[in-house]
């Protein structure tokens, strides 16, 4: 129980120092912040724990593929901020990632399955 109290105070953390960025001179490292790798040190620790060092370099090299829905995520969001409303633009780039992220998992299955 107190693990998980600890996961989520550093989920309520991190947004509270995003919307505490947010609202400064610097607002752009608001977007910094998601980037810590708070839920991968967890994934590693539980992966390097549980499984073999192989699995956690594989671990590893998925994340690093990972980053390419989230860039596609961030490109649409820059590309449809001047082009349309906050939700649709949001709703529109988090759809990409999301059919990014099924296009990596399932070429990610094939290429190791």
């Amino acid at each position: 129980m107190l693990a998980l109290f600890a996961k989520c105070s550093l989920g309520a953390l991190a947004v509270l120092l995003i919307a505490l960025l947010s609202q400064s001179r610097a607002f752009y490292i608001a977007g910094l912040v998601p980037l810590f790798p708070t839920f991968a040190l967890i994934a590693h620790y539980i992966v390097g724990s549980e499984r073999d060092a192989q699995a956690l370099r594989s671990t590893a090299l998925f994340g690093l593929w990972s980053l390419l829905p989230y860039a596609l995520y961030l490109l649409a969001v820059y590309w449809l901020s001047t082009r349309t409303a906050l939700l649709p633009t949001l709703l529109l780039a988090t759809l990409a990632w999301l059919l990014a992220a099924a296009l990596l998992l399932w070429g990610w299955a094939r290429l190791t399955g």
